[in-house]
């Protein structure tokens, strides 16, 4: 049955958003992320961390470009997805770097111009790749760890969504009849769920084998409607009812669904969470705007890493509802975040950082 949002998952925060999104938060200073002078860390209490940013090296025949999404396998390896671009059609668009952040291989040229959501499932005694890709690309695919194609899939025509050829010629045509994949969820018995988050707002259903099975949302404002359902997981951290979470991004959002796809609950109070992810007690949720937030079990923020909120939205471009520090790392400054895109935990508790900015960034954050 559906819940009204409750005053317990509430929180007050002063943001600005991007045109398409125009909400205002108002945030309690005790949750502004600090950086110390004499520790040169972020956080606070049990949460509090060394920023590195720009961790990774690419050799010199590679270049950076907007990086979207990471991953951490079993041997501590970090995966990287560059959105890419189109003109560089030979160019990798992901790249894998080992604990010292040394490049150790790359592949992906099919995702340039269209790379985005990146995620690692141990499948039996072997790890597989999961890709969404957006734009021109237009597709899910299954890899093996150094880039072999295990399935690849197009649009699911037979939901009804999308228009006729989005399978058989995917082109960079944007809509709700488009199939635009941002990222994925696991579930246990081998299936997945898949956002499309910036297509037809519709969380997907496959099977292990990536056949379609149904979907949940839409386009809307109400309960279980969507304005960009960007990213995607399963909480079942400990002393919960396994659920569902959905960034809403455009909304400002996180909301909750049961394992079958019903509407839970709303939580407000974010700057265009992008993504979310679990770890032990903890949910982290990167925003674009402009910081990283983690939640312990009940809903509520213990800790917001980097933020940065008031300068970068102080930068927008009025004209075009753009982000203009993005384009300008020299602006970037020591222990904030500019666009976090996406972040995960390694083995340890330790958490990577993608931010959508122009020339890509990644940040390893350390246990202080």
């Amino acid at each position: 049955m559906s819940k009204h949002i409750t005053p317990s998952i509430r929180r007050r925060r002063f943001l600005q958003t991007t045109a398409a999104s125009a909400a205002a938060i108002v945030a309690p200073a005790i949750m502004t992320s600090k950086r110390t002078r004499a520790q040169d860390v972020i956080g606070k209490g049990d949460h509090v961390f060394h920023a590195i940013h720009g961790w990774p090296q690419l050799p010199a025949q590679y270049q950076w470009q907007t990086t979207h999404n990471v991953a951490v396998d079993h041997e501590g390896l970090l995966y990287v997805i560059h959105e890419g671009r189109p003109q560089l059609a030979d160019h990798p668009s992901i790249f894998v770097f080992d604990r010292d952040g040394k490049m150790v291989r790359a592949f992906g040229a099919m995702f340039q111009g269209g790379g985005h959501g990146i995620e690692i499932r141990r499948e039996g005694s072997e790890e597989f790749l999961y890709v969404a890709a957006y734009q021109q690309c237009k597709t899910i695919v299954k890899m093996t760890l150094d880039g072999q194609i295990v399935w690849q899939r197009y649009a699911p025509l037979s939901c009804g969504l999308y228009r006729g050829d989005e399978a058989s010629a995917p082109s960079r045509r944007w809509g709700r009849d488009a199939f635009m994949p941002t990222n994925f969820a696991f579930l246990e018995n081998g299936d997945f769920l898949l956002a499309d988050g910036y297509g037809s707002f519709t969380i997907h259903r496959y099977d292990r084998d990536g056949n379609w099975q149904s979907f949940f949302g839409g386009a809307g404002d109400g309960q279980g409607k969507f304005n960009t359902p960007h990213g995607i997981a399963i909480d079942a951290r400990p002393g919960r009812d396994k659920e569902i979470v959905v960034t809403d991004r455009a909304h400002n959002t996180l909301q909750t669904f049961t394992m079958e796809g019903q509407y839970k609950t709303t939580i407000e109070g974010f700057g265009l969470p992008a993504n979310v992810e679990t770890y032990g007690d903890l949910m982290i949720v990167p925003e674009l705007v402009a910081r990283v937030s983690l939640l312990d079990t009940t809903n509520q923020v213990v800790a917001v890493l980097g933020e940065d909120i008031e300068r970068i939205v102080a930068d927008r471009d009025a004209n075009n509802g753009g982000f203009v520090i993005r384009t300008r790392e020299d602006q970037w400054q020591q222990g904030k975040f500019v666009h976090p895109h996406d972040a995960c935990f390694d083995a340890d508790g330790n958490i990577f950082v993608a931010e959508w900015v122009q020339t890509g960034r990644i940040t390893r954050l350390v246990r202080a």
